[in-house]
């Protein structure tokens, strides 16, 4: 079975306790075994990097540009798309569950796609709230985290009772 890999998105430019929970959120991952996935630039995706890489865990960059210059410390390898943010579809695409930490316009888009896609858990640790044109919020499966360790343990766990079920029915 391939390793379980979990996206980490949030903004470039992020507040201290945001670069924080990235922090701890890459670390326990890490020391999870995942294997994981960010946009390679600064903020949020520098701080998971950070995080997943002194624990010892595997970090790829998914890279909007093709410049190795613009990519963060901490990654273990490198995916540069020259895509621009159309990278954000292979980055929540390639990912078993995605966690977003904070907000950007780069960040709702990944937030939108990992929802959009449905097959992924989607866990916020102070992402976005999402309103229609009347002001209601939209009906959000995502799952609210308070910190870094309930986004880590809903994302695994998630993921385990999808793997589970799949075997399940592989199985009848």
């Amino acid at each position: 079975m391939p390793a379980v890999q979990i996206a980490v998105c949030g903004p470039r430019e992020c507040t201290e306790a945001e670069a924080e929970n990235a922090r701890i959120a890459g670390a326990l991952l890490a020391e999870a075994g995942v294997t994981v996935l960010c946009g390679g630039g600064d903020g949020v995706m520098a701080a998971v990097a950070a995080g997943a890489s002194a624990a010892g865990g595997l970090v790829i960059g998914i890279r909007p540009d093709d410049d190795p210059a613009t990519a963060c410390a901490g990654l273990s390898a490198v995916i540069r798309t020259n895509m621009g943010e159309a990278r954000n579809a292979i980055l929540v695409s390639s990912a078993d569950a995605v966690i977003v930490i904070g907000g950007s316009w780069g960040t709702l888009s990944e937030f939108a796609l990992a929802h959009r896609r449905g097959t992924v858990p989607v866990i916020t640790l102070g992402g976005w709230q999402v309103s229609d044109s009347t002001g209601a919020p939209v009906p959000d499966p995502s799952i609210i985290a308070h910190t870094p360790a309930q986004a880590v343990q809903h994302a695994l766990s998630r993921i385990a009772a999808t793997e589970s079920q799949a075997h399940q029915d592989n199985s009848r």
